[in-house]
């Protein structure tokens, strides 16, 4: 099998066309489904690589490297959208559509995907067994990941173990380090929340001929704030956030109707602590509304689970970046504890149904100008680690199944 430093050295020769992937991509974005010239990106490069790329879900592409001997598979996922934010990066490559950013890396987790699938193909005799290269869209709203798994993600050949990577902005750790976390739960669970307050429109210069909805919707997000500080056990998470609030249209009416949305989220696999936020959040709102002459509707959705990493297969990870990177590969217990993170990513649906590790890639220190992390309308992130990245995805498909023969 090729050694660390041969793939890192053919990796680094892929510089200038992963820069090109990523940029273009970049300059593109497209979100949730609705990724035509992403996904048309991506197939054409996996064919003039010489793979016979396959759709699978709304969305989604696959693509299979190796196969040639018998073995296990491994499956290595990328995400390709955008987020619905206006970009003030200021990169010379900065988003060319209005509204639409790369704000969380996912142009970089492409790229690197397709670097990986070139490095896999140029050693394709080597792969004990078979790699399967996803995808994925629609990561952002939690949605993605499912859909190809009810078409058929894990099966023809069936995934013994599965693989991501996800990129840091504005982390103090130095550019290229790759932090590999422990077992159990590392993400919380999330879900979204719509409230809709309904009142009585009208003049604004008559509100007392009105029912104003935007005074009760105010107070039900401050109301919503005791569950926090009151009612859950402080030794569980358990957070929720409003993060788009709506009302009217004009400064002299009072509409008839104000809305918030949010997420829910937890690292609870019982679903307890969610219940009981379900519970109080609609008694919250509805009662708040009522004092206030209004009426509300709370409506629950899009619920992604906890992120569930098999502590072998972390094992495994550590051992293989470190030889593939050095003092470049860390244990992310160093950092964190062993407690899991409040962020969410909805490959966790796969945690549920094989063997799953997810890594963090550093790709920006705060101390050389990258200062803003994911979803910030200004965040950059540093293209230089791209390499690394594509070559610790091809090396943990590779370095896995040598280790893990059938």
């Amino acid at each position: 099998m090729i050694t660390p430093e041969e793939l890192l050295t053919a990796a680094k020769e892929l510089e200038t066309q992963l820069r090109t992937w990523r940029r273009t991509l970049h300059r593109h974005p497209e979100v949730g489904f609705d990724l035509p010239e992403t996904k048309a990106l991506v197939k054409k490069a996996l064919t003039e690589m010489g793979y016979a790329p396959q759709d699978c879900g709304k969305c989604g592409v696959l693509a299979l490297a190796g196969g040639k001997h018998p073995g296990k598979t491994i499956l290595l996922r990328g995400d390709m959208d955008a987020l619905p934010i206006q970009e003030e990066s200021g990169e010379e490559f900065a988003s060319e559509v209005p509204g639409k950013m790369h704000g969380c890396g996912h142009d970089m987790h492409t790229a690197m995907m397709l670097g990986a699938a070139k490095l896999l193909k140029e050693h394709e005799d080597e792969i004990e067994g078979t790699i399967k290269l996803e995808f994925q869209p629609a990561e952002e709203i939690f949605q993605g990941s499912l859909d190809m798994l009810k078409n058929g993600l894990l099966e023809n050949p069936k995934v013994d173990a599965a693989v991501m990577f996800h990129v840091l902005a504005g982390m103090p750790l130095p550019v290229g380090t790759v932090l590999v976390p422990g077992g159990g739960i590392t993400m919380a669970s999330c879900e979204q929340y719509h409230i809709t307050v309904h009142g009585k429109g009208g003049h604004g210069s008559m509100p007392n001929a009105c029912i104003d909805p935007i005074t009760a919707a105010a107070h039900i997000h401050i109301a919503l704030q005791e569950i926090n500080s009151r009612e859950l056990d402080p030794a569980k998470f358990g957070v929720f956030t409003t993060g788009r609030f709506e009302a009217g249209k004009t400064s002299n009416v009072i509409p008839d109707s104000a809305d918030m949305w949010g997420t829910i989220r937890t690292v609870d696999p019982e679903g307890a602590v969610s219940e009981q936020i379900h519970q109080r959040m609609t008694e919250i709102a509805q009662g708040v509304a009522a004092a206030y002459r209004c009426t509300a509707d709370v409506e629950f959705s899009d619920h992604c689970p906890c992120m569930v990493v098999d502590t072998p297969l972390a094992k495994n990870a550590l051992t293989y970046m470190t030889e593939l990177l050095g003092r470049g590969a860390m244990d992310m217990t160093v950092l964190t504890g062993g407690k899991p993170g409040g962020g969410s990513e909805d490959f966790a649906f796969v945690s549920h149904e094989v063997p799953t590790v997810s890594m963090f890639l550093s790709a920006g220190n705060a101390k050389e100008g990258y200062v803003y992390g994911q979803h910030h309308p200004k965040v950059r992130f540093d293209d230089s680690v791209l390499y690394e990245g594509a070559a610790a995805y091809a090396y943990m498909g590779l370095r896995w199944l040598s280790d893990h023969k059938a």
